[in-house]
């Protein structure tokens, strides 16, 4: 009897020692797959965060610059006087060459940070703002189909800004 009780207790001691290294293998591995998956939602969180903030940049400066259009338009209906209606463009084309720089910048950051149907609706309005600008010169040069090209062109600008907004929308609600 003393034969046969030392070989089931090896045999009982071996299965233990089995099954432990079986348990911690399978837990090994559950942790690596949760580490792994933790790691890719937390990447995807960055991402998110970092498309969120290029996007809401880039909208802050098509604010800025939509503000300085709007200023135009303003100017045509409130400013009588040939030579101040001059002198307010010639201010406002000089304010909007600033805001072109920021605006090219958050681009190019949307640019980078895609996905591809956002960065194109992105270049689409840096396009339509530059156009837009380029209408002023001709306007400060008393052109007289200058202001029906910039109304037409800065039509363009907003449509390609509301179609930016929502590639931008559609890209959040995606990632």
């Amino acid at each position: 009897m003393g034969d046969s009780a030392v070989w089931v207790a090896a045999f009982t001691g071996g299965t233990a020692m089995f099954a432990s290294w079986v348990t911690n293998l399978g837990n090994v591995r559950a942790a690596r797959v949760q580490a792994e998956a933790s790691a890719q939602a937390q990447h995807r969180g960055q991402v998110r965060e970092l498309r969120r903030a290029a996007y809401l940049e880039l909208m802050g400066h098509t604010h800025i610059v939509g503000e300085l259009y709007r200023r135009v338009l303003d100017a045509f209906h409130q400013i009588t006087d040939p030579d101040q209606q001059l002198t307010r463009f010639e201010e406002l084309r000089s304010e909007l060459r600033e805001a072109y720089d920021p605006l090219m910048h958050s681009v190019r950051v949307v640019v980078l940070e895609g996905p591809s149907a956002t960065a194109e609706a992105a270049q689409a309005v840096l396009n339509a703002a530059r156009e837009t600008s380029r209408c002023l010169w001709p306007i400060t040069c008393d052109d007289a189909d200058a202001r029906a090209r910039f109304d037409e062109v800065q039509g363009t600008y907003l449509r390609c800004l509301g179609r930016f907004v929502d590639a931008a929308r559609a890209a959040m609600e995606a990632s």
